[in-house]
């Protein structure tokens, strides 16, 4: 079992090698792409640490006096934090604080400045004996201190200067520029020139935690428990420090109380008890927090690692931050594999449940209410894939999920209804108190009751983007059949899905007299209106059997239900106070699961319309649900914008959209409701949290059955979910609108 799990892990590792290696130049058609790679400490190991690489690409941490180096991490696969014992004397030391200098690592302990570097030249005794921190000059000065002494030395230990201060020393930076030392403790900022050393006062104030020093700006930037200043250095003559000006305060934060700032590659990099974060050019901050990015969110340290990467040190473990350029083809090449290696469920579209702590050979595939939705997005998705790329591969995709969709009708004695989900019958030993599982007539398997719109509403739009894209007889003859057989049962039962019961099921009606109870702003009777409708003209459209169309016109015609569809959404919201409580119910917010099942329904009700002045009246009403949900920046939504002719379909915004999902796609526990750089909006219907959208790589993971508003995910490495329906439903649409290259 353990060589199986390093042979899956090595083979993931080249996968993601070999596209993220392929290309070393940002050119056209290529993006960053950002992941990370978590080592965690074998055992706790409590207290603050640092973290540096030196020249040869080596990668340290200090933690607990001593040094450690991470092994065997890839992503999705963390590695470890191992004691690092490659010099002997190493492991016999109090190591107290380290740096770089010259780009070889130097070491401070209890005794002792010294390196491994330049023959082990470097050695001298301080006489510091409770020393915690130091610093060094280019000519190799070093400056030690135990918080409140301060002792400068010669890089053969001549004591050239000696002092204190009064508080407790918490960081101290080298200025080249100026030849100075830099000293923060809680209440202020020191300079101590190299040449004719003393400490000088340079600024005052409270609840200083770091600081971080941007020579080519002539600036310091200064952290603090509530938020961090940026001060500009005012010099004298011969450019000898006199100060430096007011500050440049900023407290809108993710988060305020900062632990470290530190400059990597030109950007300027914080880190919290809640997390890291990045300032870009825009004011704007990239928040990297949740196990998505690091072992955890208690932030000790941040370095430039190797390979242009972030090295971010945590409580916990150690985090070090890729950015590769990478092109939309090669990140779905890498989700493909993701789908095929840990989400397919007897043909279905499944999501790994049951992890622990995110550790993916813990997994299950679980079933779902939603089996037939989930696979046919992805589905779809490997229909645009086929139609874009005739990959024979997508076409085998193609046809076992097809099987799986078909299984569904099969497996139980119901005519055209589809189930839920089936299982083989031992899993029903696991819900003996459920209703809702059914023997299947064989004794074999077990098969879910209770189906819902929006499972029917994703077969008909998988079925008709099969039966009109993939050029193969089989596939084409069977979606059709599938069509044809769910509809058949909903008109032969009224207009209404029929279970095992001989009852409607509780979602599986759109019968007027169902539809039509509802007052004209609540959402689901312009919602089962336009569901329906898409419905008949698909299976009409396919079969070319005239009781779809004859129906179709009907409930347009007779029942209103074109009125109900061309309902503008300005008009949709709660029910009124004189209401039926069930109308009160589904309106008390807006159900964005709803807006799936719109915009599934969008392919067959503007594609198969029936007549061209129906078609130019469904594109009024599908822009105008689009323009509603535009804030979200849906890259779903989007396309079907583009299909139906939007002149402006937002195709910026789902590039991001695409370019920005993460690669990880479990459901850390994330948090972004503290944030003090976002505005947030008051309650309102449409769940819209905060004024901007934040990026997929920010905010939880989740289905396009929620709204991309939501900001806080409280479960942690539970579930990985698959990036069939989620991400590359959109992508292969694009691909098939031509808008994605």
């Amino acid at each position: 079992m353990k060589s199986n799990n390093h042979s899956k892990r090595h083979a993931l590792l080249l996968l993601v090698v070999s596209f993220f290696v392929a290309a070393t130049a940002y050119g056209q058609g290529m993006f960053k792409q950002e992941y990370a790679v978590k080592y965690y400490f074998e055992g706790e190991q409590p207290g603050s640490m640092k973290v540096l690489s030196d020249r040869n690409q080596r990668v340290q941490v200090l933690q607990s006096n001593h040094l450690w180096k991470p092994v065997q991490g890839s992503l999705l696969f963390p590695g470890i934090l191992r004691p690092d014992v490659s010099y002997r004397y190493d492991s016999l030391e109090h190591i107290q604080d380290m740096l770089v200098n010259q780009q070889e690592l130097v070491y401070l302990t209890d005794k002792a400045v010294y390196s491994n570097a330049w023959a082990g030249a470097l050695y001298f005794h301080h006489q510091l004996p409770k020393a915690r921190l130091f610093s060094a000059d280019d000519a190799m000065n070093f400056l030690v201190t135990d918080g409140g002494a301060i002792h400068l030395y010669s890089s053969q230990g001549k004591q050239l200067w000696k002092g204190e201060v009064a508080g407790t020393v918490k960081a101290i930076r080298y200025d080249r520029r100026h030849h100075i030392f830099w000293l923060l403790d809680e209440k202020r900022i020191w300079v101590l020139p190299i040449q004719n050393p003393g400490l000088q006062e340079v600024f005052t104030g409270t609840a200083f935690t770091c600081f971080e020093l941007l020579e080519q700006k002539n600036e310091l930037i200064l952290g603090t428990e509530e938020g961090y200043a940026q001060l500009k250095i005012r010099e004298g003559k011969n450019s000898a420090i006199i100060g430096l000006q007011e500050a440049v305060w900023n407290r809108n934060l993710p988060v305020n109380k900062l632990t470290v700032v530190q400059q990597v590659s030109g950007e300027l990099w914080f880190g919290s008890g809640k997390g890291a974060f990045k300032l870009n050019t825009d004011g704007k901050f990239e928040y990297y927090q949740s196990k998505r990015w690091l072992p955890n969110d208690v932030v000790y340290a941040i370095a430039e690692g190797p390979d242009s990467t972030v090295l971010i040190g945590t409580e916990h473990g150690l985090a070090q931050l890729y950015t590769k350029h990478i092109t939309l083809k090669e990140k779905a090449k890498y989700y493909e594999q993701q789908v095929r290696e840990r989400h397919i469920r007897y043909g279905f579209n499944a999501t790994l449940k049951g992890l622990q702590g995110g550790h993916l050979d813990k997994g299950t595939l679980s079933d779902s209410d939603n089996d037939g939705l989930w696979t046919s997005m992805y589905l779809a998705a490997e229909a645009f894939r086929y139609a874009v790329d005739k990959d024979p591969v997508a076409l085998v995709n193609c046809r076992e999920s097809l099987l799986a969709m078909e299984r569904l009708y099969s497996v139980n004695p119901l005519k055209g209804f589809p189930s839920r989900s089936f299982e083989r019958i031992g899993h029903k030993t696991d819900l003996a108190d459920s209703k809702v599982w059914m023997d299947a007539p064989d004794n074999l398997w077990s098969w879910k009751s209770t189906t819902s719109s929006d499972e029917a509403i994703g077969h008909i739009f998988s079925f008709s983007v099969l039966a009109e894209l993939v050029d193969d007889a089989f596939i084409k003859a069977k979606a059709i059949s599938l069509m044809d057989s769910l509809m058949s049962h909903i008109l032969e039962h009224n207009l209404y899905l029929v279970d095992h019961d001989g009852k409607p099921t509780l979602w599986g009606r759109w019968n007027p007299e169902y539809v039509n109870q509802f007052p004209t702003n609540v959402g689901d009777r312009k919602l089962n209106s336009s569901n329906i409708i898409s419905m008949l003209q698909s299976a009409y459209h396919f079969t070319h059997k005239a009781k779809y169309k004859d129906k179709a016109l009907e409930l347009m015609e007779r029942y209103g239900y074109y009125e109900n569809l061309m309902r503008p959404m300005r008009e949709i919201g709660k029910a009124d106070e004189h209401a039926d409580d069930k109308s009160k119910l589904l309106s008390d917010h807006w159900n964005h699961s709803d807006d799936e099942m719109y915009f599934l329904g969008y392919w067959g009700l503007y594609r198969y319309a029936l007549n061209d002045t129906l078609k130019a009246g469904y594109q009024k009403a599908i822009l105008d649900h689009w323009e509603f949900e535009r804030p979200e920046k849906e890259a779903l939504w989007n396309m079907f914008a583009a299909m139906v002719g939007a002149k402006d379909s937002d195709l910026k915004a789902s590039l991001s959209f695409l370019e920005e999902f993460p690669l990880d796609l479990m459901n850390w526990r994330i948090q972004n409701s503290h944030r003090k750089d976002l505005y947030f909006l008051t309650d309102n219907f449409m769940n819209q949290t905060t004024k901007q959208v934040l990026s997929p790589k920010e905010r939880p993971v989740h289905r396009h059955n929620r709204t991309t508003f939501l900001l806080d995910e409280e479960r942690d490495g539970t579930e990985e979910f698959s990036a069939g329906d989620i991400w590359l439903l959109p992508y292969w649409f694009g691909r098939y609108l031509g808008l994605v290259d």
